[in-house]
């Protein structure tokens, strides 16, 4: 088994290579790409050191059998070809292939069966916001079919880079010793002491392209008609998102039923018990796997619906970590070239 990482120095590919040595992914060899500007950069991974290679057009993913990429979705688009050529499985976190027919969404605890079907050998990993609500959400849409979801996020700087998350920290150093900040580069607006209800580009229909993944993804994910109505906000923790979640489902749900099905779901941690102040909140989930959910509640606007918190790590569950065990899915069915 030979694998590769494309993108190797950024957030995702430097978590990429924390996840695959944690799991002890079973592979032979791993080979680093990245940009003219990341290509000889070493890193070390499982007590050797590997030598990032420049990304160019050519033969070099002949002999790959898994190659992670996220290096954007235009590096994605350029590359697709040259990383399937040979049959490699591409497994995606850029937003480039995520809607169309031929490539499927997978997020494992959901729809793991999809990654099967891959007629042009690209998987692609979800938007992170999309990934950790659909863990949550799966196991109460067997309970009753979900109709409507209303979601509000609350994303960490991390989300943006770790160029972000220094801004952010810069942002609050200057406010402190005088009184004010200039630098204001990677966000539309100063994140520090404030929340920018804006992720992505504005659309059309003042959606943001964050906001119309998690409504789009959601249902190719889910094989659903379910639509999801969301405002994603950026606010100034440095890792792990969080989401209020408001759900409509088909018959009325109790909060005890849907307790139990979350204590059980794969990839969720249950934590609630609100009137002793037990929920999850953002610093907790940082660094781990799991997405924790708490807060679970009727929702008193409507019989129908309830309404609960999660948070989870996005640059694991949300990104690296999804796509590693999509990975895992296909050696344990046996599904790669």
């Amino acid at each position: 088994m030979k694998v590769a990482i494309v993108g190797a120095s950024g957030a995702v590919g430097q978590e990429f290579l924390r996840v695959l040595e944690e799991r002890k992914f079973p592979m032979d060899e791993l080979v680093l790409f990245g940009s003219s500007r990341s290509a000889g950069r070493q890193y070390e991974y499982a007590g050797k050191k590997l030598t990032v290679k420049e990304l160019v057009h050519g033969d070099d993913f002949k002999d790959i059998d898994i190659v992670f990429t996220s290096a954007g979705a235009g590096t994605s688009k350029e590359f697709a070809a040259d990383i399937t050529k040979y049959g490699a499985v591409m497994i995606d976190n850029s937003s480039a292939f995520r809607m169309d027919d031929d490539v499927p969404l997978v997020v494992p605890e959901c729809n793991a069966e999809d990654a099967l079907n891959r007629p042009r050998g690209i998987i692609a990993n979800p938007n992170c916001t999309t990934i950790m609500m659909v863990v949550v959400l799966k196991p109460i849409d067997k309970l009753s079919h979900i109709q409507s979801i209303h979601v509000s996020s609350y994303q960490s700087a991390s989300g943006a880079g770790a160029a972000a998350m220094a801004e952010v920290q810069q942002q609050y150093k200057d406010i402190v010793e005088t009184g004010s900040t200039t630098h204001i580069e990677k966000f539309p607006h100063q994140l520090a002491y404030n929340v920018i209800p804006q992720i992505d580009k504005m659309t059309e229909n003042d959606y943001t392209k964050e906001e119309m993944k998690m409504f789009n993804e959601t249902r190719k994910i889910l094989h659903s008609d379910v639509r999801t109505s969301a405002t994603c906000v950026r606010v100034s923790s440095l890792r792990s998102h969080s989401e209020s979640v408001w759900f409509r489902t088909e018959k009325p749900l109790s909060v005890e039923e849907i307790r139990q099905a979350l204590s059980k779901a794969p990839g969720v941690i249950l934590k609630d018990d609100p009137q002793n102040y037990i929920y999850p909140m953002p610093l907790e989930s940082a660094g781990h796997d799991e997405v924790y959910v708490g807060r679970v509640r009727k929702d008193l606007a409507d019989d129908h619906s309830n309404t609960l918190w999660l948070t989870g790590d996005q640059i694991r569950k949300g990104a690296a970590l999804n796509a590693v065990q999509i990975a895992e899915y296909l050696i344990k069915v046996g599904n790669v070239k």
